[in-house]
């Protein structure tokens, strides 16, 4: 089954298993959120798949959100630097531009990411799709900032906003439920 430019009505008629292949990393290594937002069909359109699930990331406790951040690599950390990425966060960090770094600039992101995870206790997350290099080390450290609670939220967004651009990757945006499959 390709799995780009998904009309709805084919999202809607996946079977489960089918549905968790499809969308188990629009949330960066968590199926589980995708097989809390199987049952939510029929989905009208690829914008109400991403809210649904945006609404199922917004129930989690903090505890939750913040488990969903521990599944995120470090932005052109240990693991982008191995190759080690899922095909989808190697694109986006490569896009931002976290693959063409200077040494200095390299060294300044390892230690920011050290420096984050030591206070928070999960990886800083930031829609690399939306900023580039400088804007991703400015907010990293601007975020160092916040309270434990407020970067939990924070990051969590920045995961919604990862996850409705990995869908409209693969659900024809323009596509829109012509009949209920259920």
């Amino acid at each position: 089954m390709s799995t780009t430019n998904l009309p709805i009505d084919k999202v809607n008629k996946m079977t489960y298993e089918e549905f968790i292949e499809c969308f188990g990393n629009v949330v960066e290594h968590c199926s589980l959120c995708a097989a809390a937002v199987w049952r939510e069909r029929p989905f009208r359109d690829a914008q109400c798949l991403a809210t649904c699930f945006g609404d199922f990331i917004d129930r989690l406790p903090i505890s939750g959100k913040e488990g969903i951040l521990r599944l995120h690599p470090d932005l052109a950390g240990r693991l982008a630097q191995a190759g080690k990425l899922t095909s989808e966060s190697t694109r986006e960090q490569a896009n931002a531009g976290l693959g063409r770094m200077s040494g200095e600039e390299q060294q300044r992101m390892n230690r920011l990411n050290e420096r984050y995870k030591d206070k928070f206790g999960f990886p800083f997350v930031i829609c690399a799709r939306e900023n580039k290099k400088d804007a991703i080390l400015h907010g990293l450290e601007e975020r160092l900032e916040n309270s434990p609670q407020t970067e939990s939220i924070t990051g969590a967004n920045e995961v919604k906003k990862i996850c409705r651009l990995r869908i409209l990757d693969i659900v024809n945006p323009n596509s829109q439920l012509t009949h209920s499959p259920l």
